[in-house]
């Protein structure tokens, strides 16, 4: 499987990449050196972009790629989701194509109630536009935080990139040595992924394990051409912790992970 990012590299114009072009009035080689540069990402899963079927959608719906990045044009990310006590995979179709239909260039499905599979599955099968997921939401719907194991995590993300997830957000940047500078915080650790990962290194009294495996996690990525999103663990909650040392620290090793992915 050749990437985006590869065939950027070797020159090659994608049909992805001559979308990007056409809908962003660019030209095509200008996108192909953005992503190639690591300035522009085409967040298209390869299953996605073929189209996957979960049995209702006939024909299901086929992935129209958008880039993000320097270059292009503002976009726009809308969250859905079901909870344990309300919603349902059709409440959620509804709730994509209101974001869609006014706006969104991508959605995120953060569901962590009812059966998340088929949910997951369901809106891919009818959505065009990108869909993301925070993965270790999935991970604990059954499960406590502190009981995950690396293969807990590398079968969730191959499993949600097998079913056609476009992009992950994955909190890897947030190390175990940065949650005493989160503690000085007026509001601490206020990302939901970043608090979960803190509680399980605090617990084990190991590293993130998001972090060490990384290499593991972008090979699964890479196999189906799924996109990062570095998820921002040490945001600030309020202004009294904004650009503090724990953002910092974060945005530190965030900055050596992309040197990784590349």
């Amino acid at each position: 499987m050749t990437t985006q990012l590869q065939h950027a590299r070797q020159g090659t114009i994608t049909p992805q990449m001559a979308r990007v072009a056409q809908r962003e009035n660019l030209p095509a080689e200008l996108i192909r050196d953005e992503i190639a540069a690591g300035r522009l990402v085409i967040p298209a899963n390869r299953l996605h972009l073929d189209g996957i079927s979960d049995g209702q959608a006939d024909p299901p719906a086929r992935l129209d790629p958008c880039g993000i990045g320097r270059v292009a044009s503002t976009k726009i990310n809308a969250n859905i989701g079901s909870s344990p006590i309300s919603s349902c995979k059709d409440q959620e179709l509804v709730k994509l194509r209101l974001a869609v239909q006014f706006g969104a260039d991508a959605v995120m499905d953060l569901s962590t109630g009812g059966d998340l599979d088929a949910i997951r599955t369901h809106i891919i099968a009818n959505s065009t536009v990108s869909i993301g997921t925070v993965p270790i939401y999935s991970m604990i719907v059954n499960k406590a935080v502190e009981d995950l194991t690396h293969k807990d995590i590398l079968d969730t993300i191959r499993k949600q990139a097998a079913q056609g997830v476009d992009f992950f957000t994955i909190h890897a940047g947030l190390l175990r040595k940065h949650i005493p500078l989160a503690v000085k915080r007026k509001l601490g650790i206020v990302s939901r992924g970043g608090s979960l990962l803190a509680k399980w290194m605090m617990h084990h009294g190991r590293e993130n394990p998001m972090y060490e495996l990384f290499d593991e996690i972008s090979g699964i990525m890479a196999e189906y051409d799924v996109a990062y999103s570095l998820g921002d663990g040490l945001r600030p909650g309020c202004l009294a912790d904004a650009s503090d040392a724990a953002q910092f620290a974060e945005l530190d090793v965030g900055g050596e992970l992309v040197a990784r992915a590349r």
